[in-house]
This record gives C-alpha cells, structure tokens and sequence, in this order.
C-alpha cells in the first residue's frame, strides 16, 4: 500500500473508533446503535432484529442448512453488537462453528444497555456468554456452538482457503466503509468460502455487485428486510474439476 494511502486509511479507523455511539430503538422494539457523527446505525431502524434474522439467519444459515447433513463454519465481518452471531446460536439446528471479526469492539456498557435478552429471554444467558467470550480463541458455548472472535481487521485476517459455508457480511454501508468492500476484501472472502458457500448482506448496491460478478460468484437478488427493497447472495459455484 501506498504510503500516504496507509495514512488516510489508518487515520480513517482511528477517526471510526474514537467515534460516539448511542442507543437507538428500532421500530420493531428492538435497540441498535448509531455513529451519532456518521448518522449511520449497526442494524436497520426499521427492525434490528428483523433484519438480522431476514438477513443473515434466514437467507444465510437456514438456507445452507437446508443442504447441509452436517455442521457450518461462519464468518461474520463486523461483529459489531453480537447480535448476529446470537441469533445464529439460537436457531442453529447443525453445530456452528462461528468466526467474528471485529475492529472496533463495542463496550460491555453498550451492550447491555441493548437489552437483547428481552427479546427471547429464555436466552438471554447465551447472549452474555457471547458478549464476554474471550477474544482471539475458540470458545465452546453450548456443546454445538462454538465462536471465535477476533479483534482486527479483516484486511489483517488470515483466513483459511476453503473453510466457511457461510460468510455474513455486515459492515457499515459503502459510503461510510469503503475500504470494507474492494475487491481486495471480497475476493480474500471468495478464497476463504467452501465452493457451493453463500455470502449474505443487506446490500444490493450495483457496483458491490457487480464486483461479485467479476470475482466468480453467481447472485440473486432476494427480498429485502423491511425498509429495503432487495439484499444479495453471493454463491462461490462448484468447479467443474
């Protein structure tokens, strides 16, 4: 990397991790949190919950489950709140193996103010395990639930080729995460994905996909969360070898 690129993008993450965050209700009563100077949230205002299980749950673990006889490996970039990797250990019926990446980790303060618990209380202690799993080693959580967070960028990721079915992508939008979504970041994900594996987001912007495209994944437009008309999944299509 270019040296005054280096220092654009490494003041950039500086500038994002010294940002304020604050607590938002979303309107299907769930919370999220907001960039309060980005004016950008974690999840969609229209429903946190809703999106992240439309999203990542439904069109992402459950849809690869469907094929599947025996357990996933997920990669979620941008961790964030925790709230993906959650939902996924709830309603997971196949042993998950769970990667989270995470450069700026949200504090244990604005977690619990999220009250995510409430939601489905009968987990709520599954929820604080992830929370306060220790980063950087694999934590076994519920005996087919098992996560490893890492705090780094995903540009600083080793990534094992050919290892996950699964890839959540959740980082901030393209307009407040740029570097998030090169074709760098998206083919270092193409490489780590099993042939067959789906990359899920809530976005559909024509030049990300388009990116896709060009790095050999198959997409389909599907309906979006509410709020948006349509998220993409990114299939790595089996070789013909």
């Amino acid at each position: 990397m270019h040296a005054a690129h280096w220092f654009l993008w490494t003041n950039h993450y500086r500038y994002l991790w010294k940002m304020k965050r604050e607590i938002v209700l979303t309107e299907d009563g769930s919370y999220t949190l907001r960039m309060v100077d980005l004016e950008e949230t974690y999840h969609s205002t229209f429903g946190a919950v809703q999106e992240a299980m439309h999203v990542f749950v439904q069109h992402g673990l459950q849809w690869k489950e469907s094929e599947k006889r025996s357990g996933l490996k997920i990669l979620e970039v941008g961790f964030g709140t925790g709230l993906n990797a959650w939902l996924t250990a709830i309603h997971a019926q196949l042993g998950v193996y769970y990667v989270g990446i995470e450069a700026f980790p949200v504090e244990q303060e604005l977690l619990d103010a999220l009250k995510y618990e409430k939601s489905i209380p009968e987990h709520g202690q599954l929820f604080q395990a992830i929370c306060s799993a220790k980063w950087g080693v694999p934590v076994d959580l519920s005996g087919r639930f098992t996560i490893e967070k890492l705090h780094l960028k995903i540009q600083d990721a080793m990534l094992e080729s050919n290892f996950f079915d699964v890839v959540y992508f959740d980082a901030f939008g393209p307009s407040v995460q740029k570097e998030m979504w090169s074709t760098e970041v998206l083919a270092k994900l193409y490489a780590a994905m099993k042939e067959g594996g789906a990359l899920v987001t809530y976005c559909a912007q024509g030049q990300f996909r388009r990116d896709l495209k060009a790095l050999g994944f198959v997409l389909e437009s599907l309906p979006g969360p509410p709020g948006k008309r349509e998220m993409t999944r990114a299939i790595k299509v089996k070789s013909n070898n």
